[in-house]
């Protein structure tokens, strides 16, 4: 074969594996910008330290394991104290940033080992996330859905623009060198909450808080690893996939972020709903009122048909057609049947008057939820303290009373499980606690001139606790005179109780009168 049909050869091969859309018009416009990115932008990146950092650091390691498990301690903290910064602080310990990289670089490349690894890590490192936010949760007394929490458990499109952009500026600063922990707090932000939310649904059983921050951190997966996929083939990292499959991996993605964004944006079309008739209602409100009252609280059950709309106001003069005329003017403005129902709260005219008793409220509020949260911490203790379930916790809150009946505990005596009472009482001031103990064996009773001693009167104390928890008389075996005395002591506390003779001792024992 002579030159010339050797270059024509190379020719033709080249012109094959070259793809059509090259010498398209619009290949043709966009070739010098595929020249300048080439020669000026891709030949200055370090390809394989690139993919020897991030393959390095994509395995699960103790160390791994140890950081993960700390940022979902802290940011499911955070969440339950409805703290953004202490969410944000949560994200400088998290190493997530490695391995969902890698997912990502692993795809563009095609190395199924490396996708293997970094697929492993990041189910290890999201269980572990999970199981430690959910250990936290079930031992805290705090377990009500804040509004950080909620937040997690809708995902929209704009949750998906934030894992977008976070997944641009990691998948960047990576390949420039420029990495850093800001970045790893950029990835880590949008995928470290929704797990530890996700922790938070397990230990309440809170299946609908579950479901959405798993969707949501799926979400937030998928589009940062698919994104990161995407950088590297713009980046020009090397592939052992065909042209033909690349460009199949290229149109998956792209139906991949279709088929994410359409349910996320109808969502965010809802929340924008939502949020303008929040608008329109409070506007209403302080319509019909004017503007001398003030919306203390106002609700809206977006579930309920029709729309249901609660609201307290604070206001010098009753308004008696309030929820009328509201329902009437709501209904032709969001289109919509609704239920509004205004409490009414009558306050001076002074201008000041509105914000002094909307401060009132808001202090009375916060001093209920206080006294819900101590009244909880005693169910638990009760329930810890008797051994039992706090659904086998009998509260009164009428009465203020509160009583259980406690499973016999090892080596615990009767003095044990009125002291395990004592604590519970103590814990919230103006209730009463009631811990029923075992029939466990009766102190005696020692007697000194015809009355119990000083440690006599103790143990008779004691006894008669026992039997005013337990509601079961009382056998009193001793000398006639003091068994007596002592018979006589119980009834004065409404104490039943049986006399038996025995010989003659200082000593008064009691034992329990069963059938």
């Amino acid at each position: 074969m002579n030159a010339s049909a050797a270059t024509e050869t190379d020719t033709n091969e080249k012109a094959e594996s070259t793809p059509r859309w090259v010498y398209s018009p619009l290949g043709r416009s966009i070739a010098p910008l595929r020249r300048y990115w080439r020669e000026k932008v891709v030949s200055d990146v370090d390809h394989k330290a690139v993919v020897a950092k991030i393959a390095l650091e994509c395995p699960a390691t103790p160390r791994y394991i140890l950081m993960i498990m700390m940022s979902a301690g802290i940011a499911i903290l955070g969440l339950l104290l409805s703290s953004p910064a202490v969410v944000i602080g949560a994200m400088l310990l998290s190493p997530l940033m490695s391995p969902i990289l890698g997912v990502g670089f692993a795809l563009a490349t095609g190395k199924q080992k490396w996708l293997r690894i970094s697929a492993r890590s990041l189910a290890l490192g999201s269980i572990a996330a999970v199981l430690f936010a959910a250990l936290i949760v079930l031992v805290s007394p705090l377990q009500t859905v804040t509004e950080e929490i909620a937040a997690r458990t809708r995902p929209n499109l704009f949750d998906l623009l934030v894992a977008l952009f976070s997944s641009i500026a990691g998948s960047y600063a990576m390949i420039r060198g420029r990495e850093g922990s800001i970045v790893g707090v950029a990835i880590a932000t949008a995928l470290m909450p929704p797990l530890a939310v996700v922790g938070f649904g397990l230990a309440t059983f809170n299946w609908t808080v579950f479901f959405g921050a798993l969707g949501l951190f799926f979400t937030n997966f998928l589009t940062i690893a698919l994104t990161a996929t995407l950088m590297a083939r713009l980046y020009g990292f090397r592939t052992t996939l065909s042209t033909r499959q690349g460009w199949f991996q290229n149109v998956g993605i792209f139906f991949i972020f279709v088929a994410l964004a359409i349910p996320l944006g109808l969502s965010l079309r809802q929340i924008a709903w939502e949020a303008n008739a929040q608008r329109i209602v409070k506007n209403t409100i302080e319509a019909e009122f004017g503007d001398r009252s003030r919306i203390s609280e106002q609700s809206i059950d977006w579930g309920s048909k029709p729309l249901s709309i609660t609201a307290t106001v604070l206001t010098p003069e009753f308004d008696a057609d309030a929820n009328e005329d509201i329902t009437r003017a709501l209904r032709r403005r969001l289109g919509d049947d609704v239920s509004v129902s205004i409490e009414q709260f009558r306050v001076g005219a002074d201008p000041g008057a509105a914000e002094q008793a909307e401060l009132a409220r808001a202090r009375a509020a916060e001093q209920a939820a206080a006294t819900e949260r101590q009244i909880a911490g005693m169910v638990d203790r009760m329930a810890m303290a008797a051994g039992v379930s706090r659904d086998d916790v009998m509260l009164d809150r009428e009465t203020r009373r509160i009583a259980a009946t406690a499973k016999p505990l090892p080596q615990l005596s009767l003095q044990g499980y009125r002291e395990l009472e004592s604590r519970v009482t103590r814990s919230v001031p103006g209730w009463t606690a009631s811990l029923r103990p075992p029939l466990l064996q009766l102190p005696r009773i020692s007697m000194e001139d015809g009355k119990p001693s000083e440690a006599g009167q103790a143990s008779l104390e004691l006894a008669i606790w026992a039997a005013e928890r337990t509601g079961v008389p009382v056998m009193v075996l001793g000398n006639a005179q003091d068994a007596t005395t002592i018979a006589n002591l119980l009834s004065d506390a409404g104490i039943d109780s049986s006399v038996t003779e025995t010989a003659g001792s200082d000593t008064i024992e009691l034992s329990w009168i069963t059938i």
